[in-house]
């Protein structure tokens, strides 16, 4: 990959500080470095961000979503976060969404600068032991996920999964054609069976257990896929 025809997307706050940061990297990548607040739909023209870096002090787990779904559809876009306290939260991160880096806040900006190359480069950039500990996450997931779930109904796990995007009662029932009072009643039984007391609690038990949840699909996605085919 050429690093001329990439492009940098910082998604934080667009304040005088973040400002240095990006004239900093822009002088070390030697390609073009952009910000865009949280929550603004990104309007680049004539380039789209290869890195996208994620400032975790500024992003909630909603915009995490939205850019982890993007970067799906994309295909050639690397998603790496920033500003991580440690390497337990790097786990809590990564247990949600998919990352191919990881920088801490305790980094040096040489250091970032270094990880953004290789990221350029599609590569990976996180510890040995970070990748360590996650390998050995997924294979738990994976045996989870050859045996009953606590007896949790096809229907539960959709709803639980959909917990992790933070989604509300409201949009979780808008995306399964039900009312909010079976969304409720579904929670209930979940909160039961897993023996959690709150939605917090049990994403947390979903992603021990589950894996990440996947992207959240939006209502007008859900809503073609059950329309006729034309001419029926």
């Amino acid at each position: 990959m050429e690093q001329g025809k990439s492009l940098v997307l910082l998604v934080t706050a667009n304040n005088p500080q973040s400002q240095l940061f990006i004239n900093y990297l822009h002088d070390q990548l030697d390609c073009p470095v952009s910000v865009v607040a949280p929550g603004t739909e990104w309007k680049g023209k004539d380039a789209s961000p290869t890195v996208v870096l994620l400032d975790a002090d500024h992003i909630d787990e909603a915009t995490m979503q939205q850019w982890h779904v993007r970067a799906a559809e994309a295909g050639d876009m690397s998603l790496a976060a920033f500003n991580l306290r440690d390497e337990e939260h790097a786990v809590e991160v990564l247990s949600a969404m998919n990352l191919q880096g990881v920088f801490y806040r305790s980094d040096s900006l040489d250091m970032i600068c270094k990880g953004l190359k290789i990221l350029l480069e599609g590569n990976l950039w996180m510890s040995r032991t970070l990748m360590t500990r996650m390998i050995q996450f997924f294979r738990r997931q994976q045996l989870n996920s050859y045996r009953p779930v606590c007896g949790l109904t096809h229907r539960e796990l959709e709803i639980i999964a959909m917990l992790g995007t933070g989604a509300s009662n409201i949009e979780i029932a808008d995306q399964l054609f039900v009312s909010e009072h079976t969304v409720k009643s579904h929670l209930y039984n979940i909160f039961r069976k897993i023996k959690v007391h709150n939605r917090l609690q049990a994403v947390n038990w979903a992603r021990q257990n589950l894996g990440a949840p996947p992207p959240l699909v939006g209502r007008r996605q859900r809503e073609a896929s059950h329309q006729p085919p034309n001419g029926t």
